[in-house]
């Protein structure tokens, strides 16, 4: 008997509407299209369920959850039929990628009728369905704790930062500004000038997705940048209530630029370079520059450079100022690590995901 059967979509999963997001407050996670949109009291799906954006930009995206939640009326839920493993459906499908079968170009949607009508090739083994998932889970799971470990030395930095400079602050302390210890560095390039030429692209969308720079020809590259050097910190000026800075501690390539949304903020001496970092992160610094920010409300929102240059704090001395950079360097360098460590594990889950479910990669029960 073969391990592999043709049939359609709808043979191995059943699906399910969502339905408009509750009102109540609770723990339950609400799913939407981009994933967690919030969290309430109430219930429509529990165990493990997959769920599918239905209708927009987020058409075909696909999240797994293990535990209730409420799906929306913007997503549909999935369930295996009979003895078909969950997680590896929610790899399949992931590997499917829904949104190439989407209706629709200006207003994409996937449907219950089109996805119960999409022919495929599936695993029939139900040991090897979970051989599969766990392979690809376990790679899932290391690259989740990763992010984790980031987020919990992210908040240990702002932390250490709050109880050195801000709880204890005092009034006899040096008053400095951070054009004092920091400069712009304002180098212009128009990468359209050097079209075969491939640059590191540190631009906002890049910083959403993980802060990951995107490689990209001049010739991609429409508008003019700025230069970035390494040991530097981009801050946006846009939207300061999410305010975005990019720590580019040690080495970075030679031709690296940046969104002129950004500013590049290079510290006069590298032992300032955690105090700066950490102060431009901090809730005071962003509270000012809220305060500062021009024109439309929300993510249209900016701050000018002088309003970020400007920025007045007190310090002890310039030995509390090493004795904080020194410690929070050791973060920013235990957070780096571990962001190439979450790039190479995700290289390597979407190199096999493919072959796996093709069966050009097997995997022993």
């Amino acid at each position: 008997m073969s391990e592999w059967k043709e049939c359609k979509l709808g043979d191995v999963i059943k699906f399910g509407n969502g339905k408009t997001r509750p009102s109540s407050e609770g723990n339950k996670p609400i799913y939407g299209g981009n994933g967690i949109l919030g969290h309430t009291a109430e219930t429509n799906y529990e165990g493990e369920t997959i769920i599918i954006g239905r209708v927009g930009a987020y058409c075909g995206s696909v999240y797994y959850e293990n535990k209730p939640i409420w799906v929306s009326d913007n997503a549909l839920a999935a369930k295996p039929k009979e003895s078909n493993n969950a997680k590896y459906l929610f790899y399949f499908l992931t590997n499917l990628q829904l949104n190439l079968f989407a209706e629709g170009s200006s207003h994409p949607l996937v449907t219950q009728t089109l996805l119960n009508s999409i022919d495929i090739e599936v695993s029939s083994d139900e040991k090897k369905q979970k051989a599969i998932a766990s392979v690809l889970s376990s790679l899932d799971d290391k690259i989740d704790l990763l992010h984790r470990q980031n987020k919990t030395l992210e908040a240990m930095a702002e932390t250490l930062f709050r109880q050195w400079f801000v709880e204890n602050c005092k009034e006899t302390w040096i008053e400095l500004k951070l054009t004092d210890i920091s400069n712009h560095k304002k180098i212009n390039i128009n990468p359209q000038n050097y079209p075969l030429q491939n640059y590191l692209h540190y631009s906002i969308p890049a910083f959403d997705n993980n802060q990951r720079p995107i490689i990209e020809l001049g010739s991609e590259i429409l508008s003019n940048k700025y230069v970035v050097n390494s040991n530097t910190i981009l801050i946006s000026k846009l939207n300061p209530r999410f305010p975005r800075v990019w720590s580019l501690h040690g080495t970075i390539n030679k031709n690296s630029i940046c969104s002129t949304e950004f500013l590049v903020v290079e510290p006069k001496d590298i032992n300032f370079f955690g105090f700066i970092y950490c102060l431009l992160k901090s809730k005071e610094v962003s509270d000012e520059l809220i305060g500062a920010a021009s024109g439309t409300s929300g993510s249209h929102q900016r701050v000018k450079p002088d309003d970020i240059f400007n920025i007045s704090f007190l310090v002890p001395d310039k030995k509390a100022i090493l004795n904080f950079n020194t410690t929070i360097i050791e973060l920013i360098k235990k957070t780096k690590s571990n962001s190439k460590q979450i790039e190479t594990l995700e290289k390597l889950r979407d190199t096999l995901l493919p072959k796996l479910m093709s069966g050009e990669v097997k995997v022993k029960h």
